[in-house]
């Protein structure tokens, strides 16, 4: 009972944000959608057997070769935009979770670790962590990217590489403050191993401040995953985002294609928001100074 009432309470609260609950519905709607893509789509638009190259470029609502309506057209492929999207939002969220995981870890233990051991440890990891929060993360992430190569787990190095400085910077704060806390010190007197006290010990009571940090960066995640697609630094063609099917649109919007680049824009700015609201509204309920 004692971990369900403050859960209990916490989305009770959450209900009260008329603007982050229907956020939230949109994060979960998008997740299912994704999820179900290949269930639900109406055609597989990586299938080179089913695509007509007679319905590229056609308008939503036209009625294709293959007998389904294109609700919201085809691009230069003849492939179904609906489709497309579907398929890459998975790829997107997909890129974004694993990035955001794999900094969060990285970033809270290098963190943790810092705060825990002091001295000239701390003082080591906390510069570099300060010298990569002073460049922009698509900065470094476009020349990562560059360097790397196109692929999936380069393009994920990259964006970790990127990322891990904030949950570095976030976890050092709050491990620096519960270290001279009466539990950590009752730990610190038995013979538990440094690695141990510190996973066990001090970042579960980290946790609050990184859960916020980790909305937001799985949107900057995929925000980022999609600025390189869309600058041909990112996924292969064999594995499309959002980003990349913007970019396949965007030589024809001049030619009045609008719907080839709009839709997954459009797609992809909704997911952005609505995961940002979500993160706003945990990060006002977890401040209380920020609470309104």
């Amino acid at each position: 009972m004692t971990g369900e009432a403050p859960l209990s309470a916490f989305w009770l609260e959450f209900r009260r944000n008329r603007v982050a609950l229907a956020a939230l519905g949109v994060v979960a709607t998008v997740l299912l959608v994704a999820l179900l893509a290949p269930l639900i789509a109406p055609q597989d638009p990586y299938d080179l057997s089913r695509l007509r190259l007679t319905d590229a470029r056609r308008p939503p609502g036209f009625i294709g070769s293959g007998g389904y309506v294109h609700w919201l057209g085809t691009d230069a492929q003849g492939r179904d935009l609906l489709s497309a999207i579907l398929y890459g939002l998975r790829i997107s969220i997909q890129m974004g979770l694993i990035a955001g995981a794999i900094a969060f870890t990285i970033g809270a233990t290098l963190g943790a670790f810092a705060a825990f051991r002091g001295g000239w440890v701390e003082a080591l990891i906390m510069r570099v962590v300060d010298l990569q929060l002073s460049f922009p993360a698509i900065l470094l992430a476009l020349v990562l990217a560059a360097l790397l190569g196109q692929g999936k787990w380069q393009l994920i190095a990259a964006l970790v590489a990127a990322q891990y400085a904030y949950f570095a910077r976030t976890a050092h704060g709050a491990a620096s403050a519960e270290r001279a806390k009466d539990y950590v010190e009752a730990a610190l007197s038995t013979p538990l191993p440094t690695p141990r006290v510190v996973m066990r010990h001090i970042l579960p009571n980290c946790l609050p401040p990184l859960i916020v940090v980790a909305t937001v960066q799985v949107a900057n995640s995929i925000a980022l995953e999609a600025t390189l697609s869309f600058l041909g630094l990112g996924l292969p063609v064999s594995e499309p985002s959002l980003g990349m099917l913007i970019a396949n649109g965007f030589q024809f919007m001049l030619s009045g294609r609008y719907w080839i680049s709009i839709y997954p824009g459009l797609a992809l700015i909704i997911l952005i928001v609505a995961i940002n609201l979500v993160g706003d509204q945990i990060r006002d309920q977890l401040n209380p100074r920020l609470r309104r």
